[in-house]
């Protein structure tokens, strides 16, 4: 018994064999899913066009407000481009004034080569090096030995004189201890300046003593750089000078004593806060204040303030 078939008499004249039922089930779904995707993309293409979501609302009006403020940025892109050229000589002005030498570029480390060597170190060297290092320690041992061998006998002798030794204010700890001598940054210039003294931070109005007998061979007033300043001359040579004082007690060409008092703590001149600059030279060579006020302080404190004098990096003035 054969299968049911369909025939349909198409308009060429000619019998073709009729799809099936389920056939022409499939092919009107998948004309629906068609004309519905069509009409989805065109019906989604036009909403998109005429109307605007919340985000895309605010993206095309702050798109329209950057439209109209991109002509006036560009006079302002001009007048900082210009600042910076201007800061860039001046910044070289101080770099020429302090250290005589041009400011770095902005990017100092324009090359990496550096990085390309061998971190690595063979163990002869390390061994060569160690031995050396021994070496120089060992006979650093015999120079401190001959140092403090000469040092007493120049201390037996009655035609010593010995520098000031103490504190020029009383009752601070290490922890007041400030930049010592050496390069600093300068809280003004903010570069690495050479600071030539010893700040002692302190309360305004604090009394300042001389460190040694000797005379006031200057006592000057000023707005500017040490401000207000007192220079004592000593014995053998040795010249002491307190700066940034608020008042000065004692007048030039006065003698003065060790322990008397000759001024004030201020913050005359160029200083940040309130303190002592205080200096000892010997001639016209600076000698490390810091080196000399272990007669006033126990072997502990001093060990702290010696320690905090080297490791601070900014100076006060």
């Amino acid at each position: 018994m054969g299968t049911d078939r369909r025939y349909s008499f198409g308009a060429d004249f000619q019998f073709r064999e009729s799809d099936k039922p389920y056939q022409r089930v499939l092919r009107f779904l998948l004309i629906v899913l068609v004309t519905a995707f069509v009409v989805t993309v065109v019906l989604y293409s036009v909403f998109a066009l005429a109307v605007n979501t919340d985000v895309e609302g605010r993206l095309k009006r702050e798109n329209k407000m950057y439209e109209k403020l991109y002509p006036q940025l560009l006079p302002q892109e001009q007048l900082l481009q210009d600042v910076v050229a201007s800061l860039q000589l001046k910044d070289n002005d101080v770099y020429q004034e302090v250290f005589h030498a041009n400011a770095p570029a902005v990017d100092p480390i324009n090359s990496l080569s550096f990085l390309g060597g061998n971190d690595t170190v063979p163990e002869t060297k390390i061994v060569a090096y160690t031995a050396m290092k021994i070496e120089t320690v060992s006979s650093g041992i015999d120079a401190v030995e001959e140092s403090f061998r000469k040092a007493l006998i120049r201390a037996a002798s009655p035609s010593t004189v010995f520098p000031p030794m103490a504190l020029p204010v009383e009752g601070i700890s290490f922890s007041q201890v400030g930049a010592s001598q050496g390069l600093k940054m300068n809280p003004f210039f903010r570069a690495y300046v050479q600071h030539d003294g010893l700040d002692i931070i302190i309360s305004q109005g604090e009394p300042v003593y001389a460190t040694a007998d000797g005379k006031v061979s200057l006592a000057e007033q000023s707005n500017r750089g040490h401000g207000n300043r007192i220079t004592l001359s000593h014995k053998g040579g040795y010249v002491t000078r307190y700066s940034h004082l608020s008042t000065m007690t004692v007048k030039q060409g006065q003698s003065v004593k060790k322990g008397q008092k000759i001024g004030t703590v201020g913050m005359t001149g160029s200083s940040l806060a309130p303190h002592l600059h205080y200096e000892i030279l010997l001639g016209s060579r600076y000698l490390d204040p810091v080196a000399y006020v272990f007669g006033s302080v126990s072997p502990e404190e001093y060990t702290n303030m010696l320690y905090v004098a080297a490791s601070t990096q900014q100076s006060m003035d």
